[in-house]
């Protein structure tokens, strides 16, 4: 072997010169977990005075994670609350303008952003890789996504109520209930059986604005209950504004111009939002009509203050009817569009959008394409990896089988229901590095669809918006269904 350029150097046999030692074991973790100890460590320094509060939480939180990840307790955990203090810290490093002056405010920035990017590296060792996607490369921007990523884990974690062992009983009851009803009524062989046509949806509008954009806020009512009998039915009645079905609208003059139905993700649901992360303007310069339908719990119809708390979740009877009446207010919506002369629809989803999108697609007859974007396909398997651990201790000390839960969802999963349009208008794209859909249920659900165009961007579940494949598959896609 030839001498590596960097090591010019004479070597000098072990035996020969003084023995070699070994670093301790804590200086052998990764460089970036001692720097995200420095982080930490320096942003509490920092913070004496009036102002200590303000530095208080960054710094708490990544010399946390710093701890954690020398000592390996829970290192997962660890990388999502210090990218949520790298990211806290970013966003608190201005306000401390006011007390500290610029330069110290600028090493706190600093000091953060190293943070937010050491977390990221580290938690992009941990991505799920599957043969069929790209490896996600070394990169700050792929560091700064997978951050992201992460912080919204560790803030959606805490914001997140789980089932405790008492409910966890209550829980495997009503599932164990609502299979050998399902078995009974032949659901579990013949999913779509599961799922009833509603009639066309009869809105209300009124006029909204957001984003710069004018839209029509469209209402009615939902009409869904969950089957006689069915456990959990008279809970989920009892949630009244779930029973009033909304959607953001924002038509051309001529109604039967292609309609696009773009469905929001988790915790999304609000016109902000929803306008911006599907590019409304874009859209619609391609003279689109749009209709953005608000999921089940989410938006005006939260059960609190957080959008989409108890969609995703240890409730699997609530889960399950959350995704039914979603399947069912949506294809309302479409029952109107096509009673206002819109013969060509597509629908396009993201995250959880794309789960429904891909459930759609295999129950809603007469699309012209589905686009499913950085698509959850297993609701349970995403429930089991993002859950902590203690939730899933009480789960299995309740006797609650993931094996049951499987079943139970299997009647509003997209990977058991065919797709009922032609696979060159079925689209699909994820991302190499997404930490919270990975890449495993993009791939699962490419399987289910033959195989159809793909499109794996080199970033992470919140970045999507920024890469050039998905951009080309979504103006591919529409153009191939003859919708623009």
């Amino acid at each position: 072997m030839s001498e590596s350029p960097y090591h010019s150097q004479e070597r000098v046999p072990a035996s020969e010169g003084a023995p070699r030692r070994r670093l301790p074991a804590y200086l052998r973790r990764p460089r970036e977990t001692l720097l995200l100890l420095v982080a930490g460590i320096y942003w509490l320094a920092a913070g004496a005075g009036p102002f200590f509060l303000l530095t208080l939480l960054p710094g708490v939180l990544m010399l946390g994670s710093g701890v954690a990840g020398l000592l390996r307790v829970g290192e997962a955990r660890s990388n999502q609350i210090g990218a949520l203090g790298g990211a806290l810290g970013m966003l608190l490093a201005l306000p401390l303008l006011l007390f500290l002056g610029p330069l110290a405010m600028l090493w706190l920035l600093l000091t953060a952003t190293l943070g937010f990017l050491c977390a990221g590296s580290l938690a992009l060792r941990e991505v799920v890789t599957v043969d069929e996607a790209p490896t996600p490369p070394r990169t700050l921007p792929v560091f700064a996504e997978v951050a992201l990523d992460e912080a919204l884990l560790g803030l959606m974690g805490q914001l997140q109520t789980l089932p405790g062992q008492s409910e966890q009983t209550r829980i495997r009851g009503e599932v164990e209930t609502a299979l050998a009803q399902f078995r009974q009524h032949g659901f579990i062989e013949r999913p779509a059986d599961f799922h009833r046509a509603p009639p066309a949806a009869e809105p209300s509008f009124r006029r909204a604005h957001a984003r710069g954009l004018d839209y029509e806020h469209a209402t009615f009512e939902s009409g869904y209950e969950p089957n006689p009998e069915e456990p959990g039915r008279a809970r989920w009645l009892d949630h009244a504004k779930g029973r009033t079905a909304h959607a953001w609208l924002l038509r051309q003059s001529d109604p039967s111009r292609p309609w696009l139905v773009c469905i929001h993700g988790y915790q999304m649901g609000v016109p902000l939002i929803d306008l911006t992360a599907f590019g409304a303007k874009r859209l619609r310069r391609l003279g689109l009509n749009l209709a953005f339908p608000v999921l089940p719990l989410h938006g005006p119809r939260a059960r609190g203050r957080i959008s989409g708390l108890g969609f995703i979740g240890g409730d699997f009877l609530d889960m399950l009817h959350a995704e039914a009446q979603a399947i069912w207010d949506i294809r309302r919506l479409l029952g109107w569009i096509r009673a206002q002369g819109g013969a060509r629809i597509g629908v396009y989803g993201l995250s959880l959008g794309g789960y429904n999108a891909a459930l759609l697609a295999g129950i809603e007859a007469g699309l012209d394409c589905v686009i499913a974007g950085i698509p959850a396909t297993d609701l349970v398997r995403l429930v089991f990896r993002h859950a902590p651990r203690t939730a899933l201790d009480d789960a299995e000390r309740a006797g609650l089988e993931r094996a049951d839960l499987e079943q139970l969802m299997s009647v509003v999963s997209p990977l058991r229901h065919a797709p009922l349009l032609p696979r060159e208008r079925r689209a699909i794209f994820g991302g190499s590095a997404d930490k919270l859909v990975p890449s495993d249920q993009v791939r699962d659900l490419w399987r289910h669809w033959e195989r159809p165009e793909i499109a794996w961007y080199p970033g992470a579940h919140l970045g999507f918006g920024r890469h050039h494949q998905v951009r080309r598959l979504l103006r591919d896609t529409l153009k191939n269904a003859n919708l623009v």
